[in-house]
């Protein structure tokens, strides 16, 4: 496709620069496969969600997706990796999370904010003091005290995007539990080109963080999003032209 031909002249350009650059296949995109465009929630859309939880039957399930959703948005991790969590995977002292249950098999660390680590902490002293003490050691529980489930999180996640009124920008680009993560890609990515970093250098962190063994999958996120497409191609253009 246009957008990986422009991909991948990005990334053949930085592996002048930097070797250690991976350049993703022609093939990365299959002809007739085609991925549901992501839907790229703004920091309003994740706030009125967070508010929107107020709704929820019981201020236990409150306290619980409110801060879920706000882990998902700031850490792109996957839901899967986010309900796995036990409560000894989160360290408050260190300001980090393992996640041990990545889709890769692969442990790893993320580094979290003091923001982040305070409505963690806030919510674990929470869950700590229910009527009766969870029996689960997960991080993220039911008011029944287990773990909670993919299909009810989900449930609940298109519950508050119909409460706060987010729609469908398209029939392929519809609002999804999964575009927390996207939209944290590309806003990263965004960030990047825009204080005038090294977007090839933020590319490879992005990458680890979000527990990508193939990097092709991190440079997927550059196609993602038109406005990081053009700020790629510009990147590009200065750094040829530049060069000649």
């Amino acid at each position: 496709s246009a957008r990986l031909s422009v991909v991948r002249r990005f990334a053949t350009h930085l592996r002048g620069i930097e070797p250690a650059t991976e350049v993703p296949p022609r093939d990365l995109l299959p002809g007739r496969s085609r991925r549901a465009t992501p839907y790229l929630y703004s920091q309003e859309d994740v706030i009125a969600l967070m508010t929107a939880t107020a709704a929820l039957r019981t201020p236990h399930r409150e306290a619980t997706y409110r801060t879920l959703i706000g882990l998902l948005a700031v850490t792109g991790m996957r839901i899967g990796e986010a309900i796995g969590l036990d409560r000894d995977d989160f360290d408050a002292v260190g300001g980090a999370l393992t996640i041990r249950q990545g889709k890769s098999g692969k442990s790893r660390e993320l580094p979290l904010h003091p923001s982040t680590v305070a409505a963690l902490s806030d919510y674990l002293r929470r869950r700590d003091r229910p009527r009766r003490p969870p029996n689960t050691p997960a991080l993220f529980v039911s008011p029944a005290g287990t773990r909670l489930l993919y299909v009810n999180v989900q449930n609940t996640f298109q519950k508050l995007v119909c409460r706060v009124g987010i729609a469908p920008r398209s029939a392929g680009c519809r609002p999804r539990l999964h575009d927390l993560r996207h939209a944290f890609a590309v806003r990263t990515l965004l960030d990047a080109y825009r204080d005038g970093g090294d977007p090839g250098r933020r590319l490879a962190l992005l990458s680890t963080y979000l527990g990508h063994v193939d990097p092709g999958k991190t440079y997927w996120y550059l196609s993602a999003s038109p406005e990081l497409l053009q700020l790629a191609g510009n990147r590009l253009e200065r750094q040829i032209g530049g060069g000649a």
